[in-house]
């Protein structure tokens, strides 16, 4: 069985348009699978609408209060049932027909993360050029002193071994943006093998990034989960 996790803040908008999409190209492949829909605190109506999605295999989770894309996953994750688990976002800027890309390659890897920066990937509509240069900016940052050899950590389409992603997530500290490097850096630490695959990825625009604090709140939250990580080992 496939668990596909989506965190949702805000987005009964786009849930009701995207999770028709899951579901019938998930009810056309021949296995099981469930779509845990996690609530990030939402004011609007997030959770009536995932459901109302109950009887064709959505579950829901639901924060109390709004804590972040990275505490989102890990609820998700840790709800989570199936022997493989897909992260996927709420707007579907990768499609999720790019399961079958990324599917083979969890015969010889532990996690396949979709790219938009290596062979094989398609931008259908990028993003814009600040958004851009502030994405390659971070990535080499984190190649650099985190986790080398991989181009694009924050594609937010990721597929795990479920026994994996369960185990990761478990030791996630931080709750917000940065939680892929974060979950990557816990891979390697583990020995976990790592693909990265390219895909085909369409710009979905989102007002709630805030261009000035969020890249500052993740350099430092890189910061802070290594200290976290090093404090635990003493």
């Amino acid at each position: 069985m496939v668990s596909v996790v989506v965190p949702a803040y805000n987005e009964e908008t786009r849930l009701g348009g995207t999770l028709p999409v899951m579901i019938d190209y998930l009810e056309s492949r021949p296995e099981e699978f469930e779509i845990v829909v996690v609530d990030d605190g939402s004011v609007d109506a997030t959770s009536e609408v995932a459901q109302g999605f109950a009887s064709r295999g959505v579950r829901l989770v639901r924060l109390i209060e709004n804590q972040g894309k990275g505490a989102a996953l890990r609820a998700g994750a840790l709800a989570s049932r199936g022997d493989r688990a897909l992260l996927t976002d709420a707007d579907l800027s990768t499609p999720i027909s790019e399961l079958e890309t990324l599917e083979p390659h969890l015969a010889d890897f532990d996690i396949v993360i979709a790219s938009r920066a290596v062979a094989g990937s398609t931008i259908d509509d990028p993003q814009p050029l600040y958004r851009q240069w502030m994405g390659k900016t971070f990535n080499l940052m984190t190649r650099l002193f985190l986790v080398s050899g991989i181009h694009d950590t924050q594609c937010g389409f990721k597929l795990l071994g479920g026994e994996v992603a369960r185990r990761l997530f478990g030791e996630l500290y931080l709750d917000g943006f940065a939680y892929d490097v974060e979950l990557l850096w816990l891979a390697r630490r583990h020995g976990y093998r790592i693909a990265e695959v390219g895909v085909r990825w369409d710009h979905k625009d989102d007002s709630r990034v805030q261009m000035l604090a969020d890249p500052i709140r993740m350099a430092v939250d890189l910061v802070r989960f290594r200290l976290h990580h090093a404090l635990r080992r003493t």
